[in-house]
């Protein structure tokens, strides 16, 4: 197998009147998009003539038809990029500066956004004008020929410090490693009904859309208004029977915070996943103790090794004010935690967290220099070229042997003589009674440890006497913040750009 079409294919013909995926306008079943999507494939083939690993963008609201046009990309032989079509403007053309693709799939409705970043009539193909063009099989089964495992499959783009974003190129045999693995390891099949929250942008949705594809399962895209109104969340669940959710902790915290849980229950949900920054085990205790028989997982990983590296099944009772794990590393993939002279870490000595394996990105399309920085020769290989992902993030191992986050290598911080990671501060301020969310900010310029937090009845100082007994005096916020709502970016996680520009 050296093309995630081949998990379309199986499950066009297994199930091929089954809804593959449902959004708020329509239904589309693994028949059809099939069929759609080799449509597009055609249409697209009529400007590529059969070149393979052409790229594509895709400026399309979150919905069936975005899929529908990740696969009629693939069908085409070439690979795709997502665009969020609420970013500015500015953003998405250096996107497609970096990226220079051949093709836009879009809509009318944003075809004049599209001829504004530089695409003439001739590349924009719009995605409703495809689903009667006549297939060209022939033409689709020779680019699909020329195709190995090692080509993209898709390119994120993520934030860039330079300001320029990052693309993140992903093969085709990154996430059919993947999906084989989180499908054997949580035992997905056709039964599943996922309850999409990632925008396609994130690579959080490479799981749901993928193994969907690879089972024959449903997924349903939760409308983005419903986050914010917790009982309509909920209903929605149960009124589609939603049984498996892979969320970023924020929206399973609002929830959560929300007591809805108290008063209504996801009645189907049997497994909760989770990924993209720290779960607290204040919030996940509430969850646990509302669904005690589902399975909860905490998954851990960088958009450069295809969405996770690491997992941790939550098998036991965690204390509200205790870091929950990322655990072991996944299927396939090697972790090293390297210390400052690259040698790996000893007991509980805090080292960077480094991968190595099948999962790894291919490198930051067009960015030889930034690739060079991050994908690295394993130091621990003298012997051959095998490169290593430098996350940038540190960790340590606790006493079970299971590796625990603490922060960005970047967010450790220096003051008052002390090295200090602002994990820990946010893990004891998570884990105070009136607490529902808080995020720890440094202030460079008035060498300041910033608190945000919201609460419905905590005070400053109420909340410096509690943790007073938890931490030492040189880890106290020095400043405190009380905000109504943390202000969250385009992946739902907590905003830190945002808050620390807000000090200044």
């Amino acid at each position: 197998m050296n093309n995630v079409i081949s998990y379309l294919e199986s499950s066009a013909n297994a199930f091929p009147e089954k809804a593959a995926y449902v959004d708020e306008e329509e239904s589309v079943t693994f028949a059809a998009l099939r069929a759609r999507a080799m449509a597009l494939a055609s249409r697209i083939l009529e400007v590529t003539l059969g070149e393979i690993n052409v790229p594509v963008v895709v400026l399309l609201k979150k919905s069936v038809k975005c899929v529908t046009a990740f696969m009629g990309i693939s069908y085409s032989g070439g690979f795709y990029t997502p665009l969020d079509v609420t970013s500015p403007q500015a953003r998405l053309a250096k996107i497609i500066e970096t990226l220079r693709p051949r093709l836009i799939v879009t809509t009318s409705e944003f075809s004049a956004l599209a001829q504004s970043l530089g695409f003439s009539e001739e590349q924009i193909v719009l995605i409703e004008d495809t689903v009667n063009h006549s297939i060209a099989k022939t033409q689709i089964d020779a680019a699909l020929s020329k195709k190995i495992d090692t080509d993209p499959l898709y390119i994120l783009f993520t934030s860039g410090s330079t300001g320029i974003p990052k693309g993140v190129t992903i093969c085709h045999r990154s996430v059919i490693d993947y999906i084989e693995w989180v499908c054997r390891t949580f035992q997905f099949d056709e039964k599943v009904r996922f309850g999409n929250q990632a925008p396609f942008y994130f690579d959080n949705s490479i799981l749901d859309i993928y193994c969907t594809l690879k089972t024959g399962a449903t997924m349903y895209i939760v409308p983005e208004k419903l986050f914010i109104f917790p009982i309509k969340l909920i209903e929605y669940l149960n009124e589609n029977r939603i049984n498996t959710i892979f969320w970023v902790p924020s929206a399973l915290i609002y929830v959560a915070n929300s007591k809805v849980l108290a008063k209504l229950l996801p009645e189907y949900i049997t497994k909760i996943l989770f990924c993209g920054e720290v779960m607290p085990n204040k919030q996940l205790n509430i969850w646990r103790k509302a669904i005690p028989n589902a399975l909860y997982a905490n998954l851990y990983g960088p958009t450069e090794i295809t969405d996770v590296c690491t997992f941790f099944i939550v098998d036991r009772d965690m204390a509200d004010d205790e870091p929950l794990p990322i655990g072991c590393p996944c299927g396939n993939t090697d972790i090293l935690v390297l210390n400052e002279k690259n040698r790996l870490v000893k007991d509980d000595e805090i080292g960077e967290l480094c991968v190595r394996g099948t999962s790894l990105s291919l490198g930051y399309y067009n960015n030889p220099e930034k690739t060079k920085e991050a994908f690295v020769q394993n130091p621990l290989n003298e012997h051959y070229p095998e490169l290593i992902y430098r996350t940038g993030d540190l960790v340590k191992y606790n006493d079970r042997h299971e590796l625990i986050y603490l922060c960005r290598r970047d967010f450790q911080i220096k003051h008052m003589g002390h090295r200090i990671e602002i994990g820990e501060i946010e893990t004891a301020v998570l884990s105070l009674p009136n607490i529902e969310n808080g995020c720890i900010v440094y202030d460079d310029q008035h060498n300041k440890i910033v608190l945000f937090y919201q609460s419905g009845c905590a005070d400053d100082a109420a909340i410096l006497i509690a943790l007073r007994n938890m931490l030492p005096k040189y880890m106290l916020p020095n400043k405190l913040i009380q905000l109504e709502a943390m202000p969250v970016n385009g992946n739902g996680k907590i905003d830190r750009v945002k808050l620390k520009a807000s000090i200044q």
